[in-house]
């Protein structure tokens, strides 16, 4: 890596920079990106799904979530990079003390959003935009752009015409005054076209840029030679296909009029073109994000279905680990859980690189086995396995973490787990009145954790979207404070969890989606959750005075939902194990 920084560090110079900020997005500043835009991976061998880096002349930094610190540890060479969490030593407090007065820093501003941008503004330094992406003009064997052709998502599926979604949407452009908007994430894309792709890992989108225009037309940026005939066909003569080289242009013809953009969904260098074409830039939120995220009727049935599918998988992998997985290492755990999910015909894609770690990797929050790090599941020790798959009709992610015996677990790990699984099962059970934000249910998960000094560096739950991307806003579930109230047909995920760095991790994770509740007094709504994800808690892990009467309860009843649902799509021994894992849970 030395030499990349040194060529890099060359390059800054010839151009009268400083230092440069490297983030982890692509020009869609999506999640998941494809190889050629693995910038900050190529630079500083950190592949986090989540970071950025700051190079400067003579030093540099790397800096991601509590997800990814021991990931980021154990990656980056601390010869070279110094490595922060990036909420508790942010890059705008490190450079305002490492760079010195006047520096510039260069960024590019096709990958950066306004607000990261507006994140890492300090009065040491000056942001300077950059023509062109430095990084990809030292990287020289960079891979080739995706070319798989888009692919219709039909309304069996989507529940919702897409002339139907950009009605609705450019009525309340036109209400707002606005004559546009750019959507510029892939997701929103997706959703608006009625269009899949499989353009990015595990995210079945295609690399895109839109514009919704207020008399419902949509101009689409995409390479023209994704379009297949049908594809074509199925988006009709009021999306009009353009090469992305035609972007700037079609900005510029934007003169005079309002536009709005998404501050933190859009690059920076979208506004800054529409201000010097002499449009009025508007920020507003993403206008598919919200209705994004309020499944329909059919996306709603779609993901039970989904998930009925999915558990199938999860159950006969679960059996399967019982009984015949000791010895195996963790990457062939990965491959023999693809190999069950892929079975349903179904299956296009897994929806994120399984985790999958035993013993000290499972402490790793997000970790990514590799053909290094791969242990062996042994005797005695605790196994995470986070996973999740893409269905035409639904996205699923859950995870469980196991006992693997054949000894009693010590009392220390049966607390943490029931103290993890009593935080799931309390906020899955929960009612409350519409309006309410995630971040006011955020407690319900870690309460019973903080009873025992415990807690977990990391969200209780993120959005799900429905066959694209797995982790969808913006609702969510944190500790940080959310606008967004939770609404009828919004799909979270529900993953408490405890990590003890070098022995063990803990993660239980449901999907919940939000439904209308009939609890509600005085005229008031209340809303509830259906948990979707279908699949039995270890019950060896589990501590009944730890967990209490109540949650005792939750977990039978939840057993018995997963046994009477998946148990008849089951056979043999697999069906038996089931039942056994299902089993009530002995009161002392």
């Amino acid at each position: 890596m030395s030499d990349r920084l040194q060529a890099l560090r060359a390059l800054l110079k010839e151009n009268g920079l400083d230092g440069l900020i490297i983030p982890h997005s692509d020009e869609y500043l999506g999640e998941y990106v494809p190889a050629c835009a693995e910038r900050l991976a190529w630079i500083s061998g950190f592949t986090g799904s989540a970071g950025l880096a700051v190079v400067l002349s003579d030093k540099a930094a790397v800096f991601s979530d509590g997800r990814y610190i021991t990931q980021m540890d154990d990656q980056v060479d601390g010869a070279l990079w110094e490595r922060h969490h990036i909420t508790e030593a942010p890059p705008r407090i490190w450079l305002a003390k490492n760079a010195p007065a006047k520096t510039r820093i260069g960024y590019d501003p096709r990958i950066i959003s306004r607000s990261a941008l507006n994140a890492l503004q300090t009065d040491a330094v000056t942001l300077v935009p950059t023509a062109f992406n430095l990084v990809d003009a030292v990287w020289t064997d960079r891979p080739a752009p995706p070319a798989a052709p888009a692919q219709v998502h039909p309304l069996e599926f989507s529940g919702q015409g897409s002339e139907e979604k950009r009605h609705a949407l450019g009525t309340q452009l036109a209400k707002s005054g606005w004559q546009a908007a750019i959507v510029a994430d892939c997701t929103s894309v997706a959703w608006l076209l009625n269009i899949r792709g499989t353009d990015v890992p595990h995210t079945p989108v295609v690399l895109s840029f839109a514009i919704l225009h207020s008399n419902r037309q949509v101009d689409l940026f995409v390479d023209e030679a994704k379009i297949t005939p049908e594809v074509r066909d199925w988006l009709g003569s009021d999306v009009n296909i353009l090469p992305p080289e035609h972007l700037e242009d079609s900005l510029w013809a934007l003169t005079d009029q309002t536009i709005a953009v998404d501050p933190s969904a859009t690059p920076v260098w979208f506004s800054q073109t529409l201000e010097d074409a002499g449009a009025t830039v508007v920020e507003a939120a993403d206008p598919c994000a919200l209705p994004r995220a309020r499944k329909n009727a059919v996306e709603q049935q779609g993901a039970r279905a989904a998930h009925l599918r999915d558990a199938v998988a999860v159950c006969r992998f679960l059996h399967w680990l019982d009984a015949h997985a000791a010895g195996s290492t963790e990457m062939e755990l990965v491959e023999r859980l693809q190999a069950f999910r892929a079975e349903a015909p179904e299956y296009r894609d897994d929806s994120f690189d399984t985790i999958s770690g035993t013993g000290p990797n499972g402490a790793i929050i997000h970790y990514r086995v590799t053909p290094d790090t791969s242990r062996l599941l042994g005797a005695n020790t605790v196994y995470l396995v986070d996973s999740g798959a893409q269905y035409p009709d639904g996205t699923t992610d859950i995870t469980r973490t196991v006992w693997t015996g054949p000894d009693e677990p010590p009392a220390s790990i049966k607390e943490a787990f029931s103290r993890v699984l009593k935080g799931n099962l309390l906020l899955g059970r929960a009612r409350f009145p519409a309006g309410t934000t995630g971040s006011a249910l955020d407690v319900l998960a870690r309460y019973a954790l903080w009873q025992g000094g415990l807690d977990f560096d990391h969200g209780t739950g993120h959005g799900v979207g429905s066959y694209l991307s797995v982790h969808e806003g913006p609702q969510r579930i944190s500790k940080l404070p959310n606008r967004i109230a939770l609404e009828d047909g919004m799909i979270l995920s529900n993953e408490p969890g405890y990590y003890r760095p070098g022995a063990f991790g803990i993660r239980l994770e449901t999907l919940e989606m939000v439904r209308s509740s009939d609890v509600g007094q005085d005229g008031r709504n209340f809303l509830e959750f259906e948990t979707l994800t279908l699949a039995p808690f270890d019950r060896r892990l589990v501590d009944p005075d730890v967990m209490g009467p109540e949650a005792l309860d939750f977990l039978d009843s939840y057993h018995a939902r997963v046994l009477s649902e998946v148990g008849p799509l089951l056979s043999g021994e697999a069906k038996s194990w089931l039942a056994h894992a299902c089993s009530s849970i002995k009161r002392k």
